[in-house]
This record gives structure tokens, sequence and C-alpha cells, in this order.
């Protein structure tokens, strides 16, 4: 049981203060925590673990976008409930008010503290579908605001009970209005690798989700299968899917919620190729250091690769440093990275980013190697392998649209010099 949940902002203020339960839990647990994060992370609260032991209490935290949500209990839980509920927490956030960050959680108040209302009682999770809080506090919009301005109230409450709080499904209303009679399914994947300083790809996986948006009337059946589902590990559902039919057959069986949602998540092991290659050269003498990165293509997988960028950090002993490159843009930020830009590689030459780093007065070599890291994005594709082999509808009046997408993007993108 959750006795209290904190927002905190990245300098340590408690932007929102929600009690869970009958027994109220000190703010002062919070200046504990911020000392932890000080002491053990030096201020980065994502760089410390998800559970913490207090003298006083169990805390368990996520970070997200610049704000700490923190869970405070004396009593024993499992942690995974109370770190899903956070993470569940932020997303409906974000979802709720587009982003999330310091700044919007301040000027949307009362949204966020009806939402930790109705998504938790008395420290146990309660509503946590996003479809179904929408139709119990309205999201935040333009006409709305104005509305509160005119008429002086602040509460977006609905006046009724949803009408999923009737169904035998609570994630999918009885009446589904404006259904347009299509459904869309989306796989999205990020590719994490990592690239030893001899070119050898140590490690490749891919974390992918099944994304679904859903315009069907009444109350719908769906059945999908992959292609290839052995290839996947460590799934997570969304409720809505029949474990059942999945256990034996490998087959997603489920009514879906009205809107857009996740059905499930997976990751892909060991993967032996990557789709682009960085090359990079470092060598230092009398002071300065040459560096040399060359990015192409090492696998083609047949969709066009956009947003290519490659940065990295300057060493701390750097003086300054002269870099230019060949094709795209070069900028060195204010925390000292050197951003590459290259968006597409073009078909007539190889990127290559070239240039010069001076040492600090008697430092002979560069002792200290940075780490390039690599993003990019490929729509049209999933670089695991997966593929949807068919998505039946059942329930329906008429048969509805499918639509099918695939895109992947990098992760944890790391190599190393």
């Amino acid at each position: 049981m959750l006795q209290c949940i904190f927002l905190l902002s990245d300098s340590g203020e408690v932007m929102v203060e929600k009690q869970m339960a009958g027994h109220r839990v000190d703010r002062a647990i919070c200046g504990w925590f911020w000392n932890y994060v000080l002491a053990h992370a030096a201020g980065d609260p994502s760089k410390i673990l998800q559970v913490v032991v207090s003298p006083t209490h169990y805390l368990f935290q996520i970070y997200r976008n610049g704000v700490t949500f923190l869970a405070c209990t004396q009593v024993e839980m499992p942690p995974l409930m109370a770190i899903e509920f956070l993470s569940c927490v932020a997303d409906v956030l974000t979802d709720y008010l587009g982003d999330l960050n310091e700044d919007i959680i301040k000027d949307n108040f009362v949204i966020v503290y009806q939402v930790l209302d109705e998504m938790m009682d008395n420290g146990f999770p309660l509503t946590t579908e996003p479809n179904i809080l929408k139709e119990m506090i309205a999201p935040p919009n333009i006409v709305n605001k104005m509305l509160n301005v005119v008429t002086g109230k602040s509460s977006t409450l609905g006046s009724k009970l949803p009408d999923a709080a009737a169904s035998f499904v609570p994630w999918r209303s009885t009446v589904v209005k404006d259904a347009s009679n299509e459904v869309y399914v989306n796989i999205v994947e990020e590719l994490d690798a990592c690239v030893n300083r001899e070119g050898v790809l140590v490690k490749c996986e891919a974390y992918g989700e099944v994304q679904v948006n859903c315009s069907l009337p009444g109350v719908p059946e769906l059945t999908m299968s992959f292609a290839n589902p052995t290839i996947i590990n460590d799934v997570t559902f969304h409720p809505c899917v029949r474990f059942r039919p999945w256990e034996s057959n490998q087959v997603l069986s489920f009514v879906p919620p009205d809107g857009q949602f996740k059905l499930m998540s997976y990751r892909v092991k060991k993967l032996k190729k990557t789709p682009i290659y960085v090359k990079p050269q470092l060598t230092s003498d009398s002071g300065n250091c040459r560096v040399s990165v060359m990015v192409g293509i090492r696998n083609d997988p047949g969709k066009p690769i956009d947003s290519i960028t490659v940065q990295f950090q300057l060493p701390p002993l750097i003086v300054s440093a002269d870099l230019t490159a060949n094709y795209g843009t070069v900028d060195i930020l204010a925390d000292k990275t050197c951003l590459w830009t290259i968006g597409q590689i073009p078909k007539d030459k190889a990127p290559v980013l070239s240039g010069n780093l001076r040492l600090e007065e008697g430092l002979a070599q560069l002792h200290t190697l940075p780490t390039f890291q690599v993003k990019f994005k490929i729509m049209g594709v999933a670089l695991s392998g997966l593929q949807i082999d068919k998505l039946d509808v059942k329930n329906m009046p008429s048969a509805p649209y499918k639509g099918f997408r695939a895109q992947t993007q990098a992760g944890k993108y790391e190599v190393r010099s």
C-alpha cells in the first residue's frame, strides 16, 4: 500500500504532494531523498536505484523529463507494483498534458491532483486506463481554460460515471461514439547497440511496442498473430489481452479499448546486424588530438535511414576544438557536446567528420577517449524482423479497414573509440 506520492523538480522542489492513506507522510522525507541523490548521484535522480530504503520509509522512484515521481510506504509491498504504478501515472499525465515537464505540471495542478485521485484509492491502484479517465476528467484545452476563467470553476470532473463502469470490459465503453470502423497497428522499435573500439558488435537488442489505434463500433473481438513469434522475449501485455491463447498458440486475442493504446511490449535479443556503421579514429601527440569519424550504411534495410546524428562529449582537458564535416552540420554545444547532424546519408559520398582538438598546456596525449552516441530513424521496417501475419476482427456488422505500419529508431546506440 502506497501512503504518499510526491512529484519533485530537478532542484528537489516538491511540486505535488498527494497523501493516499490515513497516515500522513511528512514532507521531510523528500529532503532526505534529495540529500541521498546529491550524495550518491551528484544530483541526478536518473542514476540512482528505483528502490531506496530510508530510516523510516521504503521509497520508490522513477525519473521522467526532469520530474521525479516519488512514492512512500512504511509497509512491505512488491516493489514492481509501485514502480509500475508510478510509470503508469507518468504515462497518463503525458497523455493528458501532451508532454511532461516542470512547467506543464505547475500550469495544470488541478488536473494532476484529480487524475491522482482517480488512479488510486486508499493506497491501492484503482483506475489506470487512460480512456476511462478521460471520460471522468476532461483533458485540458483552451476552451476549458477560458470557461474556468469566466465562470470561476476549476474542476473538470464529469457529472456521471463513464460508460465503461457498466461494461464487462472496464477498459472499453459500452457505447463508442463517432466510430469510423477502422483499426491501425503500429510496431515501434528502439535498437540498443554497443560497438567496441575494435569495431566489433558487442551487444544489439531491439525493444519494441505494438501500438493500436482502434475506432470500431460495438464490442469487437480481435485476433492477431505474428509470422515469427518465437523471436520475441520478455513480453508484457495490456490488460485486455487474454493470456491463455498467447501461452498456448502465441496468438493475441483481445477486446480493444477505444482509441490509442499500447497492446504489448517485447524484446528481441542477440541481433547480428546494425543498419549503419560509425568508425571513429583519434590520434594524439604533442598536445593535439586529430579526430576522424566516418559514417555509412552497413546493412541496407530497404527503407531510407533518416534523422542521423552523431554526438560525443569533448574530454575535460580540451582547450579548443576545430571540427568540420564534408556533409551535414557540426555544432559545439554549451556543455561541450559535439553534435553532428547528418540527416540522410548521400549516395555519392560517405559523411566524414574531421578536425583537431587542442589539449591543455603540458598534456601531450589524450588519455580519456569519448564514446559516440548515434541516433537515426527508419520508417516502414522493424529491424528485429517481427512481422504481423494476420489480424481478424469479429462481432462487426461490416468489414473494417485495417492499416499496418512499422518504424525503428536508435535507442542507446554507442560506439566506443
